[in-house]
């Protein structure tokens, strides 16, 4: 290896290191010793120096031993005549420095606790771009991701491109390979963040595209996030430095990417990540160092092409990424599936009450389909005006020897991600309350409504290879002809609910999850039982089990119920240890059976949303598809804007309509009986069932006593009404106190 790194990389030691004592001395000259000082909301301390020395700094006064540790670790300077191998003090000075840099950051945030919004997305609009270290619940949220495999690794990018045209190709074609882009640094004032918001994009933690902070000594939190993960994950103890950089070089696949110029600060710190085993690739021509040792394969390499960058990293980092060529001229992977489309943004919709918008899936024979066929049948995209609305019906016909009609709801509810997948595109919801929004920059990209009928042909080719061999697929964009594709689609619907009609919660030891929409609710487990669907109407207690069959590490995971703590508000101990898991610590339990008492967390996704009306000691609930105002006081858009991130409010939740009519649908607080409101459209299509729940309830004319809008839309206009009818709910005990 070069002389001149080991001399410039030992320079830029002893520089930070002086330049951060300096910062401490002046500190502790000016404010208490005993002052608190931390990264917010992480039990790591500073996670780099506690990882790997066990030292917990706590005040200033702790900063001053690992301060005293990073000077100690400071190699004799290169000197003209010294012809041993460098790499030893290299990477000591390199370790130096990284202590020096957590600890500059730990006064940056003494000094000025507002410089960084410690959340998951910037605030644009209020100039807060810089997100910093990441707390423990993002950690939490995150880093699993790291190691299931759904994140192969991360590109620490620090510096700034020649422009935002080209931070944008090598930002994206990261994205495409799944990986997370950990932003640090600026170059002469520019910085990567700063020009992918310029080139559009949007930026933070949902879009893997993590802005950590504007100078070099932020990069430290991406080092910092890989440490936590070896000890949450890995379970290595806090001071095992050994084990924690040997499990960041096998398992957390990270490399830097140098944008610029290459200063004795910046070569520090690539030397100090060469100890996890991350190596460095410049676009600049710098001295290399070509040979194998600590990293995979180079540990340094230098004028690497911006388009060729992102491969080339890949490549010496050793890191083995599957990534699905689809032919779209639009970006896909799962990196996009938390991107929003804006209204600012928004080129035309379908759904979302505007117009219907119906998805199907129907086993075919073989012989009646053919493999790959995808048809528009009406208008396309491209020939809509910005800002019109349109009406979609989405039906894929499958054939496989394999395949068999228990498995069509579990193929249909993959559209909801896989058109999530699509740059630029969003999608909410599913069977026949899906919601699609396609941006401006989709349509000048290209975009067609073909393009999610490539994309659902190519997934489940690749995704369900074992179950199927044939996928068709026909966009129809006619109102008739989705009108007709909703009425059939309906009937399937309620085929596949009525298969568990039947069947009790009780009649089972094992439950379902569902975490298909974590990347709209990061917090939200939903858990299905036979009496209880899926809170969007797509799923129920079959579907999901069938789901895991297919899939057995997908998103519908068995819950082996265990020990019940509360029979009548529906609470056991395996789910409460589950929904714990799998909400990254943030949800420790909740109740099957109450809308009053810890309900269950909801998602974006739900077809209906109940809400408590005290004054009428009962309950409401309303459809999205219901766009005016309702007894609480919030529309259906307000109220899911309220729960649909994975909350778990009392006196609201999220369910299916299936699950009104239910047997367990809110017992624990009276069940149907407490229904006072709901919107005539969906009262009217529940009526058969609503009336034959409430005959078992022992009051078959329930439904004439259940008010709507054409009653009222405030408590105050429904109450005479409900007094009138002599509503079963106003002589039931207090819902509340």
């Amino acid at each position: 290896m070069s002389k001149l790194v080991a001399f410039a990389a030992i320079q830029g030691g002893y520089k930070v290191v002086s330049q951060v004592e300096g910062d401490l001395i002046n500190a502790l000259e000016s404010h208490d010793a005993s002052s608190k000082v931390e990264f917010p909301n992480t039990a790591y301390y500073l996670p780099v120096i506690y990882s790997l020395t066990g030292m917990k700094c706590e005040t200033l006064e702790d900063l001053q031993k690992p301060m005293a540790f990073a000077r100690g670790l400071l190699p004799p300077h290169i000197k003209g005549k010294n012809n041993l191998p460098y790499l030893g003090p290299l990477l000591d000075a390199g370790m130096a420095a990284l202590f020096a840099y957590e600890v500059s950051e730990a006064i940056r945030i003494f000094n000025e606790p507002d410089f960084y919004i410690p959340q998951e997305d910037p605030d644009i609009d209020a100039g807060k771009i810089w997100v910093g270290p990441a707390d423990d619940t993002i950690l939490r949220k995150r880093g699993v991701e790291f190691v299931d495999g759904s994140a192969p690794g991360f590109a620490a990018i620090v510096g700034a491109a020649p422009n935002p045209e080209i931070a944008k190709m090598i930002v994206e074609d990261y994205q495409r390979k799944s990986l997370y882009i950990f932003c640090a640094a600026n170059h002469n004032g520019r910085t990567l963040t700063e020009q992918c918001l310029e080139a559009g994009m949007q930026i933070g933690w949902n879009t893997r595209i993590v802005p950590f902070g504007p100078d070099i000594s932020s990069a430290i939190f991406a080092l910092g996030f890989a440490n936590r993960a070896a000890m949450t994950f890995g379970n290595v103890q806090p001071g095992d430095y050994r084990k924690i950089l040997l499990y960041n070089k096998e398992r957390i696949f990270a490399f830097v990417n140098a944008l610029g110029d290459i200063g004795t600060e910046w070569a520090v710190a690539a030397a100090g990540c060469v100890n996890w085993g991350f190596p460095t690739l410049a676009d600049t021509d710098i001295p290399e160092i070509l040979p194998t040792g600590l990293c995979t394969y180079e540990h340094v390499v230098a004028n690497v092409p911006h388009d060729e960058i992102c491969q080339r990293s890949v490549e010496v980092r050793g890191l083995k990424v599957t990534v699905s060529e689809i032919d779209i001229p639009l970006a896909f992977g799962p990196a996009f599936e938390g991107e929003r489309v804006r209204g600012q943004d928004l080129h035309c919709q379908t759904g979302g009450g505007k117009k219907q918008c119906t998805e199907l899936v129907k086993m075919a024979e073989m012989n009646e389909i053919e493999d790959g066929e995808i048809e528009i049948i009406g208008p396309d995209v491209t020939d809509l005006k910005e800002g019109e609305n349109f009406p979609l019906g989405i039906y894929v016909q499958i054939a496989g020897r394999e395949f068999q009609p228990d498995f069509e709801p579990i193929i249909e509810r993959q559209i909801h991600h896989l058109t999530n997948y699509i740059q630029y595109v969003m999608h909410i919801g599913q069977r026949d309350i899906s919601w699609i929004r396609v941006s401006k920059a989709a349509m000048e990209k290209g975009f067609s409504l073909k393009h999610i009928g490539v994309v659902l042909h190519a997934k489940f080719h690749q995704d369900f290879s074992n179950i199927l061999d044939k996928v068709q697929i026909k966009l129809y964009t006619n109102q008739e002809d989705v009108d007709k594709l909703t009425e059939r689609a309906r009937a399937e619907y309620k085929a596949r609910d009525e298969r568990v009609e039947n069947m009790k919660d009780e009649d089972v030891e094992t439950y379902y999850s569902c975490t298909l929409c974590q990347s709209f609710a990061p917090n939200h487990v939903c858990s299905v039982s036979p009496e209880r669907t899926g809170l969007c109407g797509a799923y129920n207690w079959m579907d999901c089990k069938a789901a895991f069959e297919i899939s057995p590490t997908g998103p519908n995971q068995p819950i082996e119920k265990g020990e019940c703590i509360d029979p009548k508000l529906g609470q056991w101990k395996g789910v409460n240890d589950f929904v714990f898991k799998a909400s990254r610590g943030n949800v420790t339990h909740y109740n099957f059976y109450s809308i009053v008492h810890d309900p269950m967390t909801t998602c974006g996704c739900c077809e209906c949303i109940a809400a408590m009306l005290p004054m009428c000691n009962g309950v409401m609930t309303v459809g999205r598809d219901y766009a005016g105002e309702t007894p609480c006081g919030m529309k259906f858009t307000t109220l899911a804007g309220v729960m649909g991130g994975g909350a778990a409010s009392p006196g609201f939740v999220g369910h299916s309509k299936y699950n009104i009519t239910q047997g367990k649908f809110i017992l624990g607080d009276g069940g149907l009986l407490r229904m006072v409101w709901m919107p005539k459209d969906l009262k009217e299509e529940l009526k058969e069932r609503i009336m034959k729940r409430s005959e078992e309830m022992g009051l078959p004319d329930l439904f004439d006593r259940i008010a709507d809008e054409t009653v009222g839309i405030t408590e105050e206009e429904i109450l005479p009404f409900l007094q009138e009818k002599d509503h079963p709910a106003l002589k039931m005990d207090p819902l509340v106190g």
